[in-house]
């Protein structure tokens, strides 16, 4: 073979295609370093930040708690009183931490039970799910507590049947299906209310709700 006809041939050879990292490799590095960078940020706003607040809001959370269960002292719970933060200001100055989450809910109940239903509506629905099987359940109740007192029955309706279904217990589970219940026959759903009574008589016949589930039940079908 010439020469030229070598020439030629080699010249028609397609080009060896470089690969997509050959073809990105600055930018990927960037990125790559970008990632880096977002996680040792967050490792250390982690550390260096919300963990000394952790701590704070948790040796705060005592001296609040020491007044909720007495009924004259509630208002320091919410308020503090004058040396000592109450929950309000523990859920505004120490957000995202675990005691202000907690703090959200306590407040949620203090003012359900002082019957102002839309600061504990407002609170409520700042509490974020921790995964306990008791406190998460009667987080969502108390919303559905504030909306039933509140007249908003269909939102009321479906806090209360999400925190029946929450987490299935003898404690929680029949007391939401039983509010639920009462949510639905304020409805005129007859229909669902007695499917809620029917879960305690058939699930929970040892809960405390199932002793006068019956009467409820004969009310309901008796309205069909």
């Amino acid at each position: 073979m010439s020469q030229n006809n070598q020439n030629i041939s080699s010249s028609n050879r397609p080009a060896v295609k470089r690969s997509f990292f050959q073809e990105n490799e600055k930018s990927i590095t960037f990125i790559i370093a970008g990632i880096v960078i977002l996680i040792l940020l967050y490792i250390g706003y982690q550390k260096l930040y919300l963990a000394p607040r952790a701590e704070q809001a948790a040796n705060k959370m005592y001296h609040a708690e020491q007044f909720v269960a007495i009924d004259s002292l509630q208002k320091l719970a919410i308020d503090g009183d004058g040396t000592a933060p109450g929950f309000k200001a523990i859920a505004d100055e120490f957000s995202n931490t675990k005691s202000a989450n907690i703090a959200n809910a306590y407040l949620g109940g203090l003012y359900l039970r002082q019957k102002n239903f839309k600061e504990a509506i407002k609170y409520l629905e700042q509490y974020s799910e921790t995964g306990s099987e008791i406190l998460d359940p009667l987080v969502i109740g108390l919303l559905g507590d504030a909306y039933s007192e509140e007249k908003i029955y269909d939102k009321a309706a479906n806090y209360y049947k999400k925190a029946a279904d929450k987490s299935k217990n003898v404690y929680t589970t029949p007391l939401f299906l039983k509010k639920l219940g009462l949510v639905y026959e304020e409805l005129g759903d007859y229909k669902n209310a007695e499917t809620s009574y029917q879960r305690i008589r058939d699930e929970y016949p040892q809960s405390a709700e199932s002793t006068t589930i019956d009467s409820f039940l004969a009310r309901v079908q008796a309205k069909q």
